[in-house]
Formats: structure tokens, sequence, C-alpha cells
């Protein structure tokens, strides 16, 4: 965004101070962070009055700032916007200025993969087309405005994730994006808690349809019933499906892995082989998405092999990481539920990169009254894996402890409530060439943090 300071005052509707010849190339809500240039968006809490780094952020190069109506002692001698709502102006800003883009929206939500999904979009289309997308965890009432307003004038596709943990929120972010594809990657168990049961998660999720453009498209995993019943409610939607199923309008045909990655077959729409450097029948379920966008703005097969060849993927998420002893870790330690936690096991029973396996997995959060079901439930597929050993870390991860010797299971297990000493000082003394490392656990678990040890030796 490059804006007269006057220009978003009549977006705004509002008046200010010092605006003649000032010009805005962005925005911040985080006067630490304020790059030259910046629109500075303070905002008043109960801990933290954003008002009082105004001038700070001016000095750091801020171009001008907003500032609450009520809040006394506004500065006299540096550009103001007089607002009653910071938060509402810098949406209403973001409204304003994506209405001027001309750039490809696309909304990508789901109960798993949406970062993922957003990486794989991204990296299909980049050598193809200016893309941006969502950085870091910019997906909220908050950071999706500041996206919006950091995407260049010729921006030509936008890919933006959308969060949410409660009803409204995604259907919020969509009427705020209007874009023109909306993405549900899957629907599980996050956020359980706050919506109940997996039919308030995807009402919740379809939210996504609210703001989608008329002439708009929806891609949905169509091996979710769920999402069957909520497009069967809506006629009038255009819409194709991805997943494992014949039915599918693209569906998977095979996988195969290598230590590079995933090769894949698809059929339907579209008919080939891919290749992703990333491990996870899940992750190749992503890339479906990302294939039948791509389609849609007109790549054929052999582009799109191409560029998802060299896709990249934000760190964390089956990410392979070969140590120097020749063991390979699969870093899949940004987040966990039930579902991406089977996905990833399956992942390690199927796959024969290395002959000798190991789990290190963290607590399951936000799983509300169920989750201690949800943590003995792993037992039943752990036991179907050959595993050389089960290392746990956190407190819930002691009803798996449990539950696994309970029923017996042969592997070798240490679980550890609040230290990462005893699992690394178990791989340090026993993983080799012949190892493979599955981590997987919730964001809170920081399990990456065992692997980088292990590494470091």
């Amino acid at each position: 965004m490059k804006r007269k300071l006057t220009e978003l005052a009549t977006w705004l509707g509002a008046n200010g101070q010092h605006m003649e010849n000032v010009t805005v190339s962005g925005a911040s809500i985080d006067s630490r962070t304020i790059a030259a240039g910046d629109l500075f968006i303070p905002f008043r809490g109960e801990q933290v009055n954003g008002h009082k780094y105004v001038e700070q952020a001016i000095q750091k190069g801020a171009a001008a700032s907003l500032w609450m109506k009520d809040e006394p002692d506004a500065p006299e001698d540096i550009p103001l916007i007089f607002v009653e709502d910071p938060e509402l102006a810098l949406q209403q800003l973001a409204r304003a200025y994506r209405d001027e883009l001309k750039c490809k929206f696309i909304g990508i939500t789901g109960s798993n993969g949406k970062t993922s999904t957003k990486d794989l979009i991204a990296s299909v289309l980049r050598p193809y087309f200016n893309v941006q997308k969502t950085e870091g965890n910019f997906n909220n009432e908050l950071g999706m405005p500041l996206t919006i307003l950091s995407l260049q004038e010729d921006c030509e596709v936008a890919v933006l994730e959308m969060g949410m943990s409660g009803y409204g929120e995604i259907s919020f972010l969509s009427k705020l994006a209007k874009p023109d594809y909306a993405v549900i990657t899957n629907i599980g168990e996050a956020h359980m808690q706050d919506l109940g049961s997996r039919e308030g998660i995807a009402k919740a999720k379809f939210e996504i349809i609210d703001g989608l453009k008329a002439d708009g498209k929806f891609f949905y995993d169509g091996d979710e019933p769920l999402l069957h019943d909520l497009v069967n409610k809506h006629p009038e939607l255009n819409s194709e499906s991805f997943g494992h199923s014949d039915n599918n309008d693209l569906a998977l045909v095979s996988i195969t892995s290598g230590d590079e990655g995933s090769e894949f077959k698809v059929s339907g729409i579209v008919n080939g082989d891919f290749t992703i450097p990333v491990f996870g029948a899940h992750q190749v379920k992503n890339t479906l998405a990302a294939i039948l966008i791509a389609h849609e703005l007109g790549l054929d097969e052999s582009r799109i092999d191409k560029a998802l060849r060299q896709s990249k993927l934000t760190d964390m998420r089956m990410q392979p990481v070969v140590a120097s002893s020749g063991a390979l870790f699969i870093n899949d330690a940004y987040n966990a539920a039930p579902t991406s936690m089977q996905a990833a096991l399956s992942f390690l029973k199927e796959t024969e990169l290395r002959t000798k396996k190991w789990v290190v997995l963290g607590d399951m959060l936000e799983l509300g009254d169920n989750e201690r079901n949800y943590h003995e439930s792993i037992a039943t597929q752990l036991s179907t894996i050959q595993l050389e050993g089960i290392l746990l870390y956190g407190p819930r991860m002691k009803w798996l402890r449990d539950e696994l010797e309970q029923v017996g299971n042969n592997s070798k297990i240490i679980w550890s409530e609040s230290a990462y000493e005893p699992l690394i000082e178990t791989l340090r003394k026993s993983i080799g060439k012949d190892s493979i490392v599955l981590l997987k656990g919730s964001r809170g678990m920081a399990l990456e943090t065992v692997m980088k040890a292990v590494l470091e030796g």
C-alpha cells in the first residue's frame, strides 16, 4: 500500500492533523517493528496503552499514527488521524484497500494443514504470478488486515490463511477478504473445547463461503462427510472436491516416498504425476488444493509439477532433517491434534526410509473435556507400528504412557513431564544411520528443542 494520509482519512471518514504531503506505505501495530513509512495503529488495553508509544513509533520512521478521539494529550506536532476505535479503523482501511486491488484472493481455513496448504499454493503459483501470502500467524481479525495492507499494488494473487477459535470469526475474515477462491483443508478436533463437536467445527469453518465472490469457487476435503452435507445444502455453490476417494473431482491414485519427499499420481480434473519435497499423505492431500487452484488459473500439469518440486513449506511441517550420523528426523512439531497425529503416525508406519523407528510425542492442547481419551487412543495406533522407542513429553502424555503400559507395549517407553533432557539423552545414545525419528506435538511443547539438541551433539 502506498497512499496519501489524506486518502486514508477519507476512507475512514475521519479528521486529522498535519496530513498534507504525508504518504503511508504500510501499517503496524507494534512500535518495536516499525518500518519507514508505516501508519502506526495504537491499541488501548487493560495492561498496555499503545498511545504511549506513538511518538516513539514516529521517531523510528512511522509516517503517521491513528489516535483515539477520547485519548487525552494527543501530540500536536505529528501527523495523526483521529478515530473512534483503532481496531475497527484498521479493518476499514483493509476493506477499502482490498476493494482497489485487482489481484485474485485465495482464502484458506481448516483444522489442520492451513499453513502448509497456503505455502503449497503460493509455491506452485509464484513462478508464474506475483504472489504474496500470509506471513507467520497473521491470520486473525488483526493479522489479516495487516496482511492485506502489506500487499503490493501489482500483486496478482494473495493467499490468505484464516484462523479461528469460535463461531463468526471465519465469516468476518471471509467478508473482509472477499476471496475469489476458498479452501477448507479438513475438519479435525482443534477447538473442540470452544465448539463442542466436529459438526460445530465444520459449521464454523464453512463460514469461509460467506464472503466468497458470487463467481468464486470453493475447494474442499471431499473425504469429509460433514463438508459434503454442508455443500449439498448450498446448490448454488461452485465447488470442487479433493481427496483419496475416487468420487472426488481430484483423487489421489498413489503415493511413494523417497529421502527428499513424496511422489504421487492424481486423476480427475487434472491427471498426472507430481513431486513435493515433504513427507506424509496428509501433505500430499493438501497439495491437491494447490493443484486445483493452479489449474483454475490456467497452469498445465508440467508447469504445476515443476513449481511443486521447488515448493517451500514453513518449517516443522513433516520437514525432513538428516543428521550427520545419517539418522532422519521428521520435524512435524509445529502443532498437533488427533487428526494430524494420526496422519503423521500413519506415515511413520508405512515408510521404508529407515528401519529403526522412533517417536517423540508431546501434549495435544485445546481438546476440551475429551483430551484424556484423545491421548490414550494414540496407544492403539502405536501398537501397530514396530518402534524402537516411544518418547513422551508433557503432563497429558502421562495418560498415553499409562495406557501403553496397560496394553503391554514392547517398545522402550520414556515419559518426561517437563524436562527435555531424558529424551535428548536417550536419542543421543540410541539412534544411528538406520534410524528415523518423528517429532509431533502442539506448538506449546516446542519438541524441536529435542531435535536441535541431538543434532548439535
